[in-house]
């Protein structure tokens, strides 16, 4: 024992003086080669003098990236997410000028801007080489992944971790059943991993989203169980005057709140789980980049917490900072390229999109990839993780177009860094890939017609309709995640009683008409506005819209006077619904029941041949709505967990794929979790004795997680933030209050 101690301190001063040397030899090759940058004395030094120079100052800075820069990024937890990605070069130079001032007799000298190169160049130096002298050692490199994950602190006591597997699920944001199909197949797939699982030991399943599909619909379902009364991304709630949105956080806290109330069940992550990145914090106790937290304010609360372990090795938040620049970058000459090749459809990717999209897919990927890392090695019993990047550049780009090709080569290489991160975890892990919608491509309402949806709505209600078209504001995920990480006040519209209100949601529309209490019926709707539902249903961009009315219940009115009765099953002419494929009658019909269901609910029109759909927004990839491609996203699973349904069953609507993953809860972990009659899921906070009993779930530990980049090769880079520190954060009750 004494001699395996030794030999493990000899070898950890091995590495320290092995990163020092190389450190060294840097800064003398870069004083050599930048001009601005000396490391000898005016009146110049001696070979030997001028390394022992060099010594010094990498010594000195390597003691102050390891004491000093993890104080800076915990106070400036402060400062907004996206600004301290940005101050990241300006610290780390400055840190390198305060080790040149170290050296005696002031013979290191750089500029300041010759500063930050240097330090950018020796901390990715430094962390290249200790990753490689850990990987030499595969226990040596376990121990420090586990130091890595704060693992200490969190499973302190623990003497066996449990044999029974946990479960990590992977929303990639946006991707449809068919595009993911298409991305794993050939001899060179886009997405090498995936195509590796699908081929061997995952299955692929497709399910069918409810009539809103989009994420918070989906996502709400998928982690607390039901999104009854989510009728779009955005709606107005007549009873209180106020609009409510998915990815706000004051409205993502409300529709948690309202979930749990209706289900009495705390989420599909209560029972030691984590939530990362999502909308929606699925009862866990440790979250992360989670919507419906970021707006609470406590010291143990910060919606910035989750950057803290990533950003606390100086190396991984230059390279997270170089690949958002780059990013920025790529964006602005994809958008030229676009441009000048006349390409259509699309959209204006200029203002704040370049950073917005860097944004989703640069920093926001990486600290996601590196708090699910961090999970796993922690052994966490469930994860769920949201990765956006798709999403977000399909709104602008389209679907299937060459732009998001990159963006899935960089979200296949995050996914092979967890499996690759799995194989030093403390026990098993199945990991289930899935989206909770797809995308469906076409040019936007406005630009084939002309007009927005408002405009027509107005024109139908005899109002004047102004030439001057606004922006339709963006339905992707991304935006406000940035708004909450720069902490800018959520944004506001004013509503005016006499006139309609007309929101979008992606190919989606909807019409609230403030000053009638209660939802509007048809046959009022002809007398106050008898041209409205004529203009609507016959309009070629529209393919059909919801009403309600007194004498027949649910209507869907259609083109050329066609009508479906929701409630009888009764239609007048052609079925305006037929070219929305099976189960549309389903899905429209659950919507209509919910009592936020707006005043008329239109869905554009979609073209089977093409599957092409007209978004009311400024997106050329869209969903919300009914049509093509968005309503089928899928499930990538492991073989050995039981099928998601019958050979003869479909899988339709969030809810039940919720139940699915609560059962493969259960039997991952097996007796330990005992299930309730007619539920099929476990109850938080339960354990049996198979591995002995279990410590109790530590509330508010969001202990750090590592940092890592995605790229499997680039998990062995990472370098362990400061032991011992454990932000907290607050119980599944806090979360939805």
């Amino acid at each position: 024992m004494r001699t395996a101690r030794w030999r493990s301190l000899s070898g950890a001063l091995l590495r320290v003086l092995t990163v020092w040397a190389v450190s060294s030899l840097t800064l003398l090759a870069l004083a050599a080669l930048l001009p601005d940058f000396r490391l000898q004395s005016p009146s110049g030094d001696s070979v030997t003098r001028t390394a022992v120079t060099a010594a010094l100052g990498a010594g000195a800075f390597g003691l102050l990236s390891a004491l000093v820069w993890p104080l800076l990024v915990r106070a400036l937890l402060l400062v907004p997410a996206l600004v301290l990605g940005l101050l990241v070069f300006f610290l780390n130079g400055s840190l390198l000028l305060l080790a040149l001032g170290l050296i005696p007799e002031g013979r290191g000298q750089a500029a300041p801007e010759t500063a930050v190169i240097v330090a950018a160049v020796m901390s990715a130096t430094s962390s290249a080489t200790s990753a490689f002298l850990a990987v030499r050692n595969d226990e040596a490199y376990r121990r420090r992944l586990v130091r890595l994950a704060g693992r200490r602190g969190r499973r302190a006591g623990t003497a066996h971790p449990p044999r029974t597997p946990g479960t990590v699920f992977l929303q990639l944001d946006g991707l449809g059943h068919d595009l993911l199909r298409e991305a794993v197949s050939g001899d060179r797939p886009l997405m090498e991993t995936v195509a590796r699982w699908a081929g061997s030991s995952h299955r692929l399943t497709p399910w069918r989203t409810d009539w809103s599909s989009q994420t918070g619909a989906s996502q709400l379902a998928i982690l607390h169980g039901s999104n009854d009364d989510l009728p779009a991304f955005r709606w107005y709630e007549k009873e209180t005057g106020e609009l409510l949105v998915c990815n706000r956080p004051s409205g993502a806290a409300e529709l948690q709140r309202r979930a749990v109330e209706r289900t009495g069940y705390g989420g599909l992550l209560a029972y030691d789980g984590a939530s990362r990145g999502n909308l929606f914090s699925g009862g866990a106790d440790q979250v992360a980049l989670v919507m419906s937290v970021a707006a609470r304010r406590g010291r143990h609360n910060r919606s910035r917490a989750g950057y803290f372990a990533y950003f606390s090795d100086p190396a991984n938040a230059t390279r997270t900072a170089v690949s958002f620049v780059a990013e920025v970058v790529r964006e602005i000459v994809q958008s030229l390229r676009t441009r000048f090749r006349h390409e259509l459809p699309r959209v204006k990717r200029g203002g704040l999109y370049p950073v917005i999209r860097a944004f989703a897919t640069v920093v926001e990927r990486d600290v996601v990839v590196a708090a699910v890392v961090g999970d796993m090695l922690a052994g966490r019993s469930a994860v769920y993780a949201d990765l956006v990047a798709y999403d977000e550049v399909a709104h602008h780009s389209g679907p299937g177009h060459r732009d998001t090709h990159q963006v899935l080569r960089g979200l296949d290489r995050s996914i092979a860094l967890i499996g690759a991160a799995a194989r030093y975890a403390p026990r098993p892990y199945r990991v289930v890939l899935l989206s909770d919608h797809g995308q469906s491509h076409g040019a936007t309402f406005l630009e084939c017609y002309g007009l927005s949806l408002g405009d027509l709505v107005r024109a139908g209600c005899g109002l004047p309709v102004s030439r001057r078209v606004g922006r339709t504001p963006s339905g992707a995920e991304a935006r406000e995640a940035a708004r909450a990480a720069l902490h800018r006040p959520e944004e506001t519209e004013g509503h005016s009683s006499s006139r309609p209100i007309v929101l979008a949601s992606g190919n989606l529309g909807l019409v609230s008409f403030p000053a009638v209490p209660g939802r509007i019926t048809r046959e009022e709707l002809d007398r106050r506005h008898p041209a409205l539902l004529a203009t609507l249903a016959n309009h070629p961009g529209i393919g059909f819209v919801l009403v309600r009315s007194a004498e027949h219940g649910a209507v869907v009115l259609g083109p050329a006077h066609t009508e479906h009765h929701l409630d009888t099953g009764h239609i007048v002419g052609a079925d305006p619904l037929a070219p929305f494929g099976e189960g549309a009658a389903d899905a429209v019909r659950r919507t209509d029941r919910f009592p936020h269901t707006a005043d008329l609910m239109i869905n554009s029109a979609y073209d089977p041949v093409t599957g092409s759909v007209h978004a009311f927004e400024e997106q050329i990839g869209s969903h919300g709505g009914l049509g093509g491609p968005q309503s089928h996203p899928f499930l990538l699973w492991p073989r050995e967990l039981t099928a998601p349904t019958a050979d003869s069953e479909s899988l339709i609507g969030a809810e039940h794929v919720h139940r699915v993953l609560r059962r493969w809860l259960v039997e991952a972990d097996g007796p330990q979790l005992p299930v309730t009659a007619g539920t099929g899921a476990p109850q938080p906070g339960t354990a049996a004795a198979a591995d002995g009993p279990r410590p109790p779930v530590t509330q508010g530990a969001d202990g750090p997680q590592p940092p890592v980049t995605a790229g499997e090769d680039e998990l062995r880079r990472a370098v362990a933030p400061p032991e011992g520190f454990s932000p907290k954060g607050h119980t599944p009750q806090d979360k939805t209050r």
